[in-house]
């Protein structure tokens, strides 16, 4: 049977202790955190897919009014669209005088109805044909009026499902054409908006916009210190290279000046720039060691662990964490590195992510715990600033108190603060001090509530934890301690599991600890 402290020589899975007697690397979670992450940020943090619906000013710099008088009906709405398509197909087909401003009075209604709800409708636009003519709208040569609002209309339309999403294919070359330097700001900022909806539909469409060159362009928008177009820019790319292939990660991390730009925005840009930039820097960090090193190089963890400290907003925070995390989950000397930068802040990294522990926000405890886990999976030294930082007793109360998956993932931390590996031999040793003070403030509980689990890596992970307890502690305390927290009651759950691992392996800790001499030489 595996012991929960057995590690192999590389680094990545040194860097998770505890894992990796359930197979699970941490730079095999770290990319798979990074791919999983879309509809989580989708869901929980911010869409993946964004509506356009506030105006631009005219050229005069006054704001163009968007309030128009209509039925809030959907069915009156999907019949003012189709006839404003007619309209629109009239307008672009007129050469007479007045024809370009026809054709933009149009054009400006139908972005209207496009913008003016949550659920615009789509489906009706897509099927009226409004796509080939927005497409002619992008034509070279237009005005940058009549681009930007066909560029708007086609941001909209991007956010509907798969299918409406792929009828947009037509307009991807010229969308990204228009992110060229020739283009004026705004065109460049909404045609950057619209493929990153386009981006945000799936790997499918992401494929399709690298091969038709979208990367490059945009990576120079996000060059600019235009807080709009730099943070549009970055949220186009987050979505464009979040994976599962690293491919475009390796390409944007390799242009010139995007290390250094990242560093800058991150340090000197507003939150919601900071925010974008924070998620490219997740997906970077998750796909590539090396893509850390070169934003390590750069200058990035000082202004990084600066937004951890500083900021309470849950939407800068969870990408920031989650950036932390992926660096820890490295090397040790990324690790330090990280640890090192947050010596200027109060309370150190450490203490920031007890901090967010402590949170009331869900997502903010799961981010911290997360990356806690790596940094506990380090060197004893590691180990120790974790351990006398305060940060036992929160992740104590919440082994209880979470939900299940924060649970689990306050169990990896609490686990891999028990376990040590020795340099010399690489051999794994049990750091007893530690181990003695969790049993005796009463974690076992916690560990059982996993092993009762349905989720087969929780239940694994208690038993692990279980096997430490019995194995480590002096005087067969251990054995006692888990039958009193009625912990041999919970490994009899397996003792006919479908999984053959687990139940060998609780199979096997039960006969071993509980057999027929259990008991014998005390009643003795």
């Amino acid at each position: 049977m595996s012991h929960m402290a057995e590690e192999s020589g590389s680094p990545g899975q040194r860097r998770d202790s505890i894992k990796t007697t359930v197979g699970n690397m941490a730079g095999q979670r770290r990319r798979q955190q990074a791919v999983s992450v879309g509809k989580e940020r989708r869901d929980a943090v911010v869409r993946a897919k964004r509506l356009c619906r506030v105006d631009f000013n005219d050229e005069d710099g006054n704001m163009v009014d968007t309030d128009v008088a209509m039925d809030d009906d959907k069915a009156s709405l999907e019949d003012q669209i189709v006839h404003i398509v007619e309209e629109l197909k009239s307008a672009a087909s007129f050469t007479g005088k007045g024809s370009f401003q026809k054709k933009m009075e149009v054009l400006r209604r139908l972005r209207r109805l496009l913008s003016q709800t949550s659920m615009p409708p789509v489906e009706t636009a897509v099927q009226a044909g409004v796509v080939p003519i927005l497409v002619q709208c992008l034509s070279f040569g237009s005005a940058n009026e009549q681009l930007l609002e066909a560029a708007w209309c086609l941001t909209n339309i991007a956010t509907g499902d798969v299918d409406q999403t792929r009828a947009l294919l037509p307009a991807l070359p010229l969308l990204i054409s228009h992110l060229g330097e020739k283009s004026s700001i705004p065109v460049a900022e909404q045609c950057a908006w619209a493929l990153g909806n386009v981006a945000g539909e799936g790997e499918e469409f992401r494929d399709i916009l690298l091969a038709q060159g979208a990367l490059p362009p945009l990576a120079r928008l996000l060059l600019s210190n235009k807080g709009s177009t730099s943070r549009t820019a970055a949220w186009a790319l987050s979505n464009l290279i979040k994976g599962p292939k690293p491919k475009a990660a390796a390409e944007l991390i390799k242009m010139s000046g995007i290390p250094e730009a990242i560093v800058r925005h991150m340090q000197k840009g507003d939150e919601e720039l900071a925010t974008e930039v924070a998620w490219v820097v997740v997906y970077l960090t998750a796909l590539s060691e090396m893509h850390s090193g070169l934003l390590i190089e750069a200058g990035l963890l000082p202004p990084l662990v600066g937004r951890l400290a500083s900021s309470d907003k849950l939407s800068l925070l969870t990408p920031v964490l989650r950036s932390i995390g992926n660096l820890v989950a490295g090397d040790n000397g990324k690790t330090d590195a990280v640890l090192a930068a947050g010596n200027d802040i109060p309370g150190s990294v450490v203490g920031a992510m007890i901090k967010c522990l402590e949170s009331q926000h869900r997502t903010l405890k799961k981010e911290a715990a997360w990356a806690l886990s790596n940094i506990a999976a380090g060197t004893l030294v590691h180990k120790q600033l974790i351990f006398s930082s305060g940060a036992v007793s929160s992740l104590l109360h919440l082994l209880v108190t979470a939900t299940f998956d924060i649970r689990k993932e306050v169990a990896y931390v609490l686990g891999n603060l028990c376990v040590a590996t020795v340099e010399e031999t690489g051999e794994s040793m049990t750091i007893l001090e530690h181990l003695t003070v969790l049993v005796n403030k009463r974690c076992l509980p916690g560990f059982i509530n996993l092993i009762k689990s349905p989720d087969i890596e929780a239940a694994k992970l208690g038993l692990q934890f279980l096997e430490l307890v019995m194995r480590s502690l002096p005087n067969d305390q251990g054995p006692k301690l888990v039958e009193k927290e009625d912990g041999i009651a919970a490994m009899e759950l397996f003792q006919f599991h479908e999984n053959e691992e687990i139940r060998n392996m609780a199979n096997g800790l039960v006969d071993k600890y509980f057999g027929e001499s259990y008991g014998i030489e005390e009643e003795y």
